[in-house]
């Protein structure tokens, strides 16, 4: 059996994390740019706007879910965005998703959260499959729509 852990990680953190931060950017299709993975993950710690768990194994670190707090209106109750989730090959199958999802839902739970929320590509077969296989259901109710700035 595996002997993986997870916290939350902590300002101490922040370098190692930022490796991985830059990982899971490259691994979403963006350029590597670890100073500025480092810099927005450090805005996030200074101003407490997300919470960020880590798994390792032993003392390697193996991967991280950030989740950003939120409210909704309708239920007048705490949510959370799980909006990062990413496992570095080397954990991959190995259950380090599974207990950073268990991580995630702990904490929101533990908070009085009413849901926790988050997107996955149409195309990641493999991330739709562990979220439904750790109970998470597809929206049914509403589409997801985006605004973007125009160019110019």
């Amino acid at each position: 059996m595996n002997d993986i852990s997870v916290r939350q990680a902590v300002l101490s953190d922040l370098d190692e994390l930022a490796t991985m931060f830059d990982s899971y950017r490259v691994f979403q299709g963006r350029p590597a740019d670890l100073a500025a993975a480092r810099a927005f993950l450090r805005e996030r710690f200074d101003h407490g706007e997300s919470v960020v768990f880590m798994a390792f194994d032993g003392t390697q670190a193996l991967g991280f879910a950030q989740l950003y707090p939120s409210f909704s209106s309708v239920a007048l109750q705490r949510v959370f965005i799980l909006n990062d989730l990413f496992v570095h090959a080397s954990g991959r199958r190995r259950g380090v998703a599974s207990a950073l999802l268990a991580a995630v839902e702990r904490h929101a739970w533990s908070l009085g959260a009413v849901r926790v929320s988050l997107n996955v590509a149409r195309n990641n077969l493999a991330g739709q499959a562990l979220y439904a296989a750790q109970g998470w259901t597809q929206d049914a109710q509403f589409h997801m729509f985006h605004r973007y700035p125009t160019a110019g």
